[in-house]
């Protein structure tokens, strides 16, 4: 066991831990990236091959190279790839020279004995720094599932990838955040006969007056507002960057076949048991989405923007045949479920510090304790996570604000 000293050690090669690598590099701090795969690696192994940015290029920004100057030829307005998100983000890491170790995870963190300092335990290197960013992600375990019994091909959606992967059969996909929706989508285009389980969710239009909805998010201040000041709901919005990128409406995943049901309460020898919400999941849905055309409406007013108006509302879709007749119970033996996708979410893990930034239950473990990334501790800080300072913290485009807030307080501290 070699032992190797690092002013500061960045846990993470993805958006976040690359953005904090500019910024401490662009400072003069020394630093290091670890990453347990090769950089981008939740984007290459737990992502499903059809998936789309949900971001357009021109808002795929991490600091000193814009995916637009990346790449001056793409279309601004256009939706990239998987294969071009890995990409720019592996190109990004060369082109600003990021000092990352691939294929090396972080094991341990803890308080180096007698000492200020940190050290970091991987498989053959123990090492010791003065500060640690933790920028793994807020999205590391699958949300528990219950069993299906055998004959049920189960998987969680960070491990699906097409719809060959999948026995043949009819597929449930439980859960309504982009994940589930988009799968549900690309099963029902592919022939398959699916169940979409509903869950609480908001919609947004995909572009409104001429502009994405990415566009109006920063427009109207929701991509900057902090955890106080938020007046919405924390929910999944409906929408997919896949063919150009449209907002997803569930009336029309209803229109082209796809089963709506309630969520699932629980699950049993093929049985599952389902909550009769789906009415109020898909009332909700639809206010939320009101509430975005008002908002939008207002900014305009307020800041008086030159831009069309609104297109006239189209005809309602009807509801789907489940509002009438909603499913309590169902039997995946005999409506011919071969599989189901849990898109059911993720938590954080983060076990494997050993430092007292987290509450004393095993659910506040997945929650550290701090201010902007900053800890207790001296030393460790967080990036990448939800509301870490704002909303769009937890995005590539917001990874740049708070990596400079970070890499500048590291840097002060060290003077």
């Amino acid at each position: 066991m070699t032992t190797e000293r690092v002013e500061t050690l960045v846990i993470g090669g993805g958006q976040a831990g690359l953005a904090m690598s500019y910024h401490l590099g662009r400072l003069g701090g020394e630093h290091l990236v670890l990453e347990r795969g090769e950089v981008a690696e939740r984007w290459r192994s737990e992502r499903w091959d059809s998936l789309h940015f949900q971001s357009p290029n021109w808002n795929m920004n991490l600091p000193g190279w814009p995916r637009m100057a990346a790449d001056p030829h793409a279309d601004p307005d256009a939706f990239s790839p998987l294969r071009e998100v890995t990409g720019y983000l592996e190109r990004y890491a060369a082109a600003i020279r990021a000092p990352v170790r691939t294929r090396c995870a972080a094991l341990s963190v803890r308080r180096r004995p007698g000492s200020r300092e940190l050290q970091v335990q991987t498989d053959g290197t123990l090492y010791v720094a003065n500060n640690v960013v933790v920028a793994t992600g807020p999205y590391q375990v699958p949300r528990a599932a219950p069993s299906l019994g055998a004959g049920v091909f189960a998987l969680h959606s960070t491990q699906y990838r097409h719809p060959m992967q999948l026995p043949g059969g009819a597929v449930l996909v439980v859960g309504t955040g982009n994940s589930g929706v988009q799968i549900a989508e690309e099963l029902c285009r592919a022939g398959r006969r699916v169940f979409l389980s509903v869950s609480s969710h908001e919609r947004i239009r995909r572009r409104y007056r001429g502009k994405d909805c990415i566009y109006w998010l920063i427009a109207t201040g929701s991509a900057d507002s902090t955890l106080r000041e938020w007046k919405g709901a924390r929910l999944s919005r409906l929408m997919t960057g896949v063919n150009g990128g449209h907002d997803i409406d569930l009336r029309r995943l209803a229109a082209e076949g796809i089963v709506l049901t309630g969520r699932v309460k629980a699950a049993e020898n093929g049985r599952i048991a389902i909550a009769d919400d789906l009415a109020a999941s898909i009332a909700h849905g639809d206010e939320s989405l009101k509430a975005f055309d008002r908002r939008c409406d207002d900014t305009v007013r307020a800041q008086q923007l030159d831009l069309p108006p609104a297109d006239p509302p189209e005809d309602p879709l009807p509801d789907p045949p489940a509002l009438d007749t909603p499913l309590r119970t169902l039997d995946l033996a005999r409506e011919g479920i071969a599989s189901v996708i849990w898109a059911n979410g993720a938590h954080a893990d983060f076990g494997w510090i050993d430092l007292p930034v987290f509450g004393p239950s095993p659910e506040s473990k997945r929650a550290p304790v701090h201010e902007r990334g900053v800890t207790s501790e001296a030393g460790l800080y967080f990036l990448g996570l939800p509301w870490l300072h704002k909303w769009k913290s937890a995005f590539l485009f917001g990874a740049d604000e708070d990596a400079a807030y970070l890499a500048a307080h590291i840097v002060a501290q060290r003077r």
